[in-house]
């Protein structure tokens, strides 16, 4: 079979003019040999550490998915560990208190889900949530929804369909509270032989009764409110008989999620699993290598130099018109149109530039970025969007980061948003976007270099040392500093926007821990006088995202969407400083929101180790997430008030109404 070089070779022979066909075909089948290789090998790793294959009770376990006690600790330069697989389809084998026989379990948004069945032909695999299964029979309630990074997984629509059950418990349970006359208990109000007896009424609803009145009439009566998957067909069987306990059987059939392989040409890990290796990651889902057979690691995957390379290797250095055949096969690629062709939506992105060219930064060549950045060769991280590189701006040689878009996927939105809107911007707490590119397929945004990475490295990381642990006063300043950043882009700004992504992967740190507001891509323009904003389906990130940005019965999206996003991402400040919470605590299996409403003097004396002055800045803290946390969007305060409650006492600070939602 003829290589891509060759059979590019062969199909420019009738455009070509005759002697510069056959130099290009010199370097179709030399320059490759010599340059187009992975480099050798670079470390080992123990062949028994990672099984082909293992039954866990009448599961089988293989990659990408692997046994967490097959991982082990690598003492290589990264100080990561090699996983087996994918990092978040790590499975432990557990044994079952009821039977005493081996289950599979994963861990997904920190809760336990039993693996009831794993198919490697439609890359599915099904889950019930562990505590429904070994909870007291007959009824037993979910306590929590489900979460999962879309990293690798996400809801399988092509093989199962599937609906949400929505959970409302605790409700009425205030003095003189009661269940209004007319409301249809029969139907609704879970009441089966196992339930509880004496405590608040829950109720359980199906999608389609959820836009009903009595569900409208329990968001405001009840403790808390839990959507859980389930599947559709299943659902149906027992739909007549939800309140009496049928929910259970729902549940416990589970749902279906499926797993992404990895499509890109140009990812790490196709090329190691297009070489029969096998991807390993450390737990900031960080690629590590290829860990092929024979215990080797390759990087990107598992081929290898041979002696036909050898000698091309020498035949081509001993040739001292290389440089000029590379400029003349250059030329004749561009002259024949071989170069990237346009994506079907450049067009689109071309007008929208050209229509406002004097708002935006300077535009770069491709060409230009791999010259700022020596080839992409210092690779600072990697998401959903693409990767991101560190450079130099050629003409002053300021320190900057590319973030390369991935794909070409949609009409262009996010990357005409991200422009748009920070184009707009200049604040101190907003990352400076410095260029952009738009070459075919090839789309990039060029930011001001920040040296102390996001946010999350530093109060998020559940490895976080001595040494990259925050002070309170310094996540204090941080706080305050996205607060003020939010405030200028909800009122400062001559076109009012709306971030719709506040999370810590979001929030950049300057070489002196000052907070600049990043990735713009499911931002929203309005003006100034508006107060609701028109979306399309839900944005942002789980655990993060407004009640009303995925579901119009809690109101209607706008600037106090931002403003809940951010009260998350406080309270998970507060909770991640403080080392003193572990597992064996209550708060590590209650909702945090609501573990730190109940318990708020005695963390802020335990957390400021007996500070006055600290104990006054977590004590804000937690006020002002619990506020920004409010259900209804009308009962959060603007930014503007944010900032003013941050700054001021804490004697003027009240708590809240109890947070319902447990997302």
């Amino acid at each position: 079979m003829m290589s891509p070089p060759r059979l590019l070779a062969t199909a420019m022979a009738t455009h070509l003019p005759r002697l510069p066909f056959l130099l290009f075909v010199f370097l179709a089948v030399h320059v490759p040999a010599s340059h187009g290789d992975p480099a050798p090998l670079l470390t080992t790793y123990e062949a028994s550490m990672c099984s082909n294959s293992v039954m866990c009770g009448s599961v089988n376990i293989t990659y990408p998915f692997y046994l967490s006690n097959e991982t082990r600790e690598t003492a290589d330069y990264s100080g990561y560990y090699h996983s087996c697989g994918y990092t978040d389809l790590e499975i432990s084998c557990e044994v079952d208190g009821r039977t005493g026989t081996p289950v599979p379990v994963i861990h997904l948004g920190g809760y336990k889900y039993t693996v009831l069945n794993i198919s490697y032909n439609s890359s599915t695999i099904v889950l019930a949530d562990s505590d429904v299964l070994s909870g007291p029979a007959p009824c037993h309630e979910p306590r929590h929804n489900v979460t999962f990074d879309y990293k690798w997984l996400q809801y399988n629509t092509s093989n199962y369909d599937y609906e949400n059950l929505t959970f409302f418990s605790g409700c009425y349970s205030k003095p003189g509270d009661s269940v209004p006359p007319g409301f249809n208990t029969a139907k609704f109000q879970i009441n089966c032989s196992g339930s509880p007896q004496g405590g608040p009424p829950s109720f359980v609803f199906t999608d389609e009764e959820l836009g009903t009145d009595q569900a409208h009439e329990l968001a405001s009566h009840c403790d808390e409110n839990v959507i859980v998957p389930v599947q559709r067909d299943v659902l149906m069987k027992y739909e007549y008989m939800l309140a009496m306990g049928g929910y259970v059987d729902v549940l416990e059939m589970g749902f279906a999620l499926e797993w992404n392989r990895v499509t890109e040409e140009k990812d790490q890990c196709y090329l190691c699993e297009g070489s029969g290796g096998r991807c390993t990651y450390g737990q900031s889902r960080a690629f590590l290598g290829c860990l092929c057979s024979g215990g080797k690691v390759g990087n990107p995957n598992c081929k290898r130099h041979g002696k036909r390379t050898k000698f091309y290797i020498i035949a081509i250095t001993s040739c001292p018109l290389l440089l000029c055949l590379v400029i003349l096969a250059f030329f004749l690629a561009c002259k024949c149109g071989l170069l990237p062709t346009k994506s079907k939506d450049e067009p689109r992105i071309e007008s929208f530039l050209q229509k406002n060219g004097n708002l935006y930064p300077k535009r770069y060549t491709y060409a230009d970025l791999k010259r700022m950045t020596r080839s992409f060769s210092v690779k600072l991280g990697q998401g959903g969007f693409g990767d991101v590189y560190r450079g130099n701006l050629s003409n002053n040689g300021c320190q900057i980061a590319v973030k390369m878009l991935k794909g070409t996927k949609g009409d262009g939105e996010e990357f005409m948003n991200e422009v748009a809107s920070i184009s707009r911007t200049s604040h101190v707490n907003i990352v400076t976007l410095l260029g952009y590119c738009l070459q075919g397929s090839k789309r990039a945004l060029i930011y001001e270099y920040m040296p102390n990475g996001s946010l999350e490295r530093y109060a998020f990381n559940s490895n976080m040392n001595s040494e990259n642990m925050l002070s309170w006063e310094k996540l204090f300043d941080i706080a305050i500093g996205i607060a003020r950043g939010l405030e200028y882009l909800h009122r400062g700004c001559s076109t009012r926007i709306v971030h719709f992504d506040i999370k810590p992967h979001n929030v950049l740190l300057d070489q002196d821990f000052c907070p600049k507001i990043s990735d713009f891509g499911l931002a929203k323009l309005c003006m100034n006088k508006e107060s609701a904003i028109s979306i399309t389906g839900a944005r942002g990130t789980i655990g993060y995202i407004a009640p009303e940005v995925y579901s119009k019965l809690f109101g209607t999206a706008s600037s106090k969407s931002d403003v809940y996003s951010y009260g998350m991402m406080v309270l998970e400040m507060v909770g991640a400083r403080d080392k003193n919470i572990n597992a064996d605590t209550e708060s590590s299996s209650q909702y945090f929101p609501q573990w730190i409403y109940e318990h708020v003097d005695e963390y802020c004396i335990g957390a400021s180790e007996i500070n006055g002055e600290t104990t006054e800045l977590v004590r804000k803290m937690i006020m002002v997430g619990l506020w920004c946390i409010q259900v209804i969007p009308t009962d959060r305060p603007t930014m503007t008030r944010v900032v003013e409650m941050l700054e001021g006492s804490t004697s003027n600070l009240e708590l809240p109404p109890k947070v319902l939602l447990s997302l």
